[in-house]
């Protein structure tokens, strides 16, 4: 089977050079790569070139183009019998392909697969207690690529790939500004597509490097979901709204923890237990007492931010029927 791996990016010539070199040393080798860069500036020439020689490497640089629009092009482009989506933050083990052709190869069934995402050894601890924060069973229930995991699995789009036909079949992506790849997973399910996870065949990624960036990433996660519902009308679940009803325990807790002691002091408690819960996990996977530390803080970032993003946007989109600031939608034609 041959593959095209499709890269949007907006410049970055570092992140896709470390991504590039990642590539590079793949023990499977039956693939095509597609960079499509919609920065204003074309800066990264110097960067695919030194990478041309040993890579079937294609670039394109269209100036304005947003992720789903870039990656869209990139397929237009694509020979491969299957289109791999892989965020240009990334840097992909050696055995990634090998793993996935082995997959398919057995499951000729599927049409569209995603994968879960780690931290390497390299990254920084805020780094590793951001992808603790997002991945963990504490903080997101695993539905990010865990084998177990609360809720259904979508696909996502720093690690996923998608049967060519499947792909232009439902329309692509649609230019959802946020929330694009879990649009298309549902798209795919909703069309009758088998999709699965492929819990082995993990990316490592270079997630939010600061925390104030963490923090806004996540809000406009949390506002993204419920424009993923308007649309489809059941991508709103429990396990979504946890954040949500966490911003509200930690608000009318403290509230009211100020006129009843009682309350208080049982408020405090579980706080104190979420937080050394997270902690103790966090620290054993990673096997740094900072990097646990760091989890807390990241842990309660993530629900804060998705939970506020979420009440937003349902009193903007629901209850004042605002519109969504998603772009325009963007239609494949077959």
């Amino acid at each position: 089977m041959f593959y095209s791996i499709i890269l949007p990016t907006f410049g970055r010539p570092d992140e896709v050079d470390a991504f590039l070199e990642s590539i590079k040393f793949q023990l499977f080798k039956n693939f095509e790569i597609i960079i499509v860069d919609g920065s204003p500036d074309n800066i990264l020439h110097p960067v695919i070139d030194a990478f041309k020689k040993d890579l079937d490497l294609k670039y394109y640089h269209e100036r304005g183009l947003g992720a789903s629009e870039s990656r869209n092009l990139g397929c237009e482009k694509a020979r491969g019998d299957f289109l791999i989506f892989i965020d240009s933050d990334c840097i992909v083990p050696p055995d990634y392909f090998l793993k996935v052709n082995d997959f398919l190869s057995s499951s000729p069934s599927i049409d569209a697969y995603g994968g879960p995402d780690a931290a390497h050894k390299t990254f920084s601890p805020v780094q590793k207690a951001v992808n603790y924060a997002m991945t963990s069973m504490l903080t997101t229930g695993g539905i990010r690529g865990k084998k177990r995991h609360a809720g259904k699995f979508q696909l996502r789009g720093f690690n996923m790939g998608v049967r060519r036909e499947a792909f232009f079949k439902v329309g692509g992506y649609r230019g959802m500004q946020v929330g694009e790849d879990i649009d298309l997973s549902m798209r795919l399910q909703k069309a009758g597509y088998i999709t699965a996870l492929v819990d082995n065949a993990f990316v490592y990624h270079r997630r939010k490097a600061t925390l104030y960036k963490f923090y806004r990433q996540l809000y406009f996660h949390g506002k993204g979901r419920i424009d993923l519902h308007l649309k489809h009308g059941d991508a709103l679940k429990l396990i979504h709204m946890l954040p949500g009803f966490f911003v509200i325990y930690l608000l009318t807790g403290l509230i009211m923890g100020l006129f009843f002691k009682r309350i208080f002091i049982f408020y405090i408690y579980t706080i104190l237990f979420y937080a050394l819960a997270v902690f103790t996990d966090s620290a054993m996977r990673n096997r740094s007492i900072r990097v646990g530390l760091l989890s807390i803080v990241t842990a309660f970032e993530m629900l804060i931010a998705y939970g506020f993003g979420l009440w937003q946007n349902i009193i903007l989109r629901i209850v004042f029927r605002k519109g969504s600031d998603s772009k325009k939608e963007l239609i494949l034609k077959e």
